[in-house]
């Protein structure tokens, strides 16, 4: 599949996908377009205004700004030198720059996402004390009777992520944290970190944003969509390109179950998986349990694993149809009825 290497198939290639796409997810979600719409007119006639729309736009930005210029850079000018003051005051002590300084930075950089993130939970019942925490999308009942949708977006992304993987940019980029092969230790390390800020990054867009704009409507989505998909600049673009698929779906996924739950996971197992394939295409899986150490553990079946979790979903959806064929059955028979 060298073609797809070509920059102006890169380039032209998402836009007829992202029509067929844009297609099958409005018949999907429409009927969840549409309550929103329903819902945000409600709002808008019982009170006027509503400012948590203006709020969560200014809010949103601030966090957006300050992780860009205090997540990543202020670490090598403020952060990274205090660590070594601190390393060079206890020599021998808990902080190893020479062999931690990397993971170091990026743990700077998952506190301040997380913490950028989840600062809108803390800020935001001082101005609107009448809106609940949980109804951001953090409340897990009902999430069993959606799993079925994790289990089809699994379904969907596996197959994507074969594609995605053959792209040069793909290999060299992933995982960020480019020691992550070296042991298990920097590899489980890592992905604890990734994958908490996906977690935070669910409930700042998909959970915090998307509810506190719901005097937009089914716009509300599409307003979330705009920033998510620019904070995936600078990564591949076939990447950025399906983070509005992805920032659309997920969204519209939240509102409909009124949960964040399954977009995490959504996102959680695509970010592990991505990670291992990324590694394993390099052949740099961890051996080491620990950077110098001598105990080993050698994983090779990364696409086992894989492939397993695509087969899981699989087997989730054809559960799910199992149980809900005699009501479609009934439905059927029910329509020829009507039309005999």
């Amino acid at each position: 599949m060298s073609w797809l290497h070509h920059p102006a198939v890169q380039l032209l290639l998402p836009f007829p996908i992202l029509a067929v796409l844009g297609v099958v997810i409005w018949r999907v979600f429409r009927g969840t377009w549409r309550e929103l719409d329903e819902e945000a007119l409600a709002i808008r006639g019982a009170g006027g205004r509503d400012h948590r729309a203006i709020a969560a736009c200014l809010l949103g930005v601030a966090v957006l700004t300050l992780q860009e210029y205090y997540g990543g850079r202020f670490f090598g000018a403020v952060v990274r030198p205090f660590l070594a003051r601190q390393e060079a005051a206890s020599p021998g002590g808990a902080i190893d720059l020479a062999t931690w300084g990397e993971l170091w930075r990026w743990a700077w950089w998952g506190a301040t996402r997380i913490g950028g993130y989840l600062l809108p939970l803390a800020v935001w019942r001082l101005a609107f004390r009448e809106d609940r925490i949980l109804d951001f999308g953090l409340r897990v009942s009902g999430f069993r009777a959606h799993a079925w949708i994790y289990a089809a977006s699994v379904a969907i992304v596996v197959p994507v992520l074969l594609v995605v993987q053959a792209q040069p940019d793909f290999g060299a980029y992933y995982p960020f944290y480019k020691l992550a092969g070296r042991s298990w230790a920097d590899f489980l390390v890592w992905e604890a970190i990734y994958v908490a800020q996906f977690l935070a990054l669910e409930i700042f867009f998909r959970g915090w944003w998307l509810r506190a704009m719901r005097s937009f409507g089914a716009g509300a989505i599409f307003a979330m969509t705009v920033p998510y998909v620019m904070i995936h600049y600078g990564k591949p673009f076939l990447e950025a390109m399906g983070a509005i698929v992805a920032g659309v779906v997920l969204g519209s996924l939240s509102a409909k179950t009124r949960s964040i739950w399954a977009g995490f996971l959504v996102h959680a197992t695509v970010a592990i998986l991505m990670d291992g394939l990324a590694l394993s295409r390099r052949g740099t899986l961890p051996v080491l349990l620990t950077p110098g150490g001598t105990a080993t553990f050698e994983f090779r079946s990364w696409e086992v694993l894989f492939w397993g979790a695509w087969i899981a979903a699989l087997l989730v959806l054809a559960v799910e149809a199992w149980r809900r064929w005699p009501a479609l059955r009934e439905g059927l028979r029910g329509g020829r009825g009507g039309n005999s």
